[in-house]
């Protein structure tokens, strides 16, 4: 019989902190963690359970409180810090999952942000200052005024840019991965730009900087929690992304259609592939570079997200689906 998941004051838990990476099967968990989504299902029978996913700052599990739907619901939105009292178990059937005891809000008190919550490696103050060094290159007035709208501080774009985290869950899914994402693209973009004749480094660094602008909108981040708004399931970020850089070229007077057209293709061919999602494939040398410069940002982002989730003295990864296989750490293998 499943034992059902309760509400319950602190005295029940223990204090401490068990991180996602170091749990094992057959485990007792009693422990802080940060919920990043919720869904509401049915059983057999009709009655109600929940079905979550848990995280930290070194990965993600899901759970399951099969009792006390009702009650544990208004406890645990996707966002909110929460202390839960369960078992870790690997099954064949269902993976790894914490069958849910009990739950409760977790106190300020209880737990450090940092545990919780990942974060780009460079400071946000270094990565603003990058980016306002990086956008003084760019000499081709119309291109600067474009992205004055977008990255000027006063901008109301830019407040939700430097805030939004680049994925759901696959490279810098939290606050300020996009920025960080972005610019290390642009950056990337314009050092390689002089290595191979033909290219635009300006038309090729503005399209590097604005590849995800349409993630402001198809992405929502509330407290931690990363959930795709319905723009973004109904239109995809790339479609967003063109028609905001659409609309601002408009208002900038005087634009040339050539540099618009350049532009906007490498926002539209930015995924590389059709089944990828791009409406188009790169057919512009700029394009193909902030292609593949933008895959590789998202590559070795994962890796970064892998190896936090490494226990002590685990070189290798699980299999990882935006790499299709297991990463390497030869460092912690040390």
């Amino acid at each position: 019989m499943n034992q059902p998941a309760l509400v319950v004051d602190t005295e029940v838990f223990a204090a401490g902190k068990t991180f996602v990476r170091d749990l094992v099967d057959g485990q007792a968990v009693e422990s802080v963690f940060l919920v990043r989504d919720l869904s509401r299902r049915q059983k057999r029978n009709g009655d109600p359970f929940l079905k979550l996913q848990l995280g930290d700052v070194t990965g993600a599990v899901d759970a399951v409180a099969w009792d006390g739907a009702d009650a544990l619901c208004a406890l645990c939105p996707a966002g909110a810090v929460v202390y839960v009292s369960g078992r870790f178990a690997i099954e064949r059937q269902y993976g790894a999952c914490i069958t849910v005891r009990a739950l409760r809000e977790a106190r300020p008190d209880e737990y450090d942000p940092s545990d919780l919550l990942a974060g780009p490696s460079v400071a946000y103050e270094q990565m603003v200052g990058d980016l306002r060094a990086l956008l003084d290159t760019i000499q081709h007035r119309s291109l600067r005024a474009l992205l004055d709208r977008f990255f000027a501080p006063e901008s109301a774009v830019w407040a939700r840019w430097c805030e939004a985290p680049a994925a759901k869950h696959y490279h810098q899914a939290y606050p300020h991965g996009l920025l960080e994402h972005s610019l290390s693209v642009a950056q990337a973009v314009s050092a390689i730009s002089a290595t191979f004749p033909g290219i635009d480094r300006e038309v090729a660094v503005a399209g590097a900087l604005l590849h995800d602008i349409g993630k402001i909108e198809s992405y929502a981040c509330e407290g931690g929690a990363i959930e795709l708004t319905d723009a973004g399931k109904l239109q995809g970020e790339i479609p967003l992304g063109y028609y905001l850089v659409r609309r601002e070229i408009e208002e900038v007077p005087g634009f040339p259609p050539a540099v618009a057209q350049a532009l906007l293709h490498i926002i539209l061919s930015h995924h590389g592939l059709l089944e990828h999602g791009s409406p188009v494939v790169p057919c512009t040398r700029e394009a193909t570079l902030v292609h593949m410069l933008d895959n590789l940002g998202g590559r070795l982002g994962s890796f970064d997200r892998l190896e936090k989730g490494l226990s002590t003295g685990e070189a290798w990864s699980s299999f990882d689906r935006a790499l299709s296989g297991s990463a390497y750490f030869p460092a912690q293998a040390a």
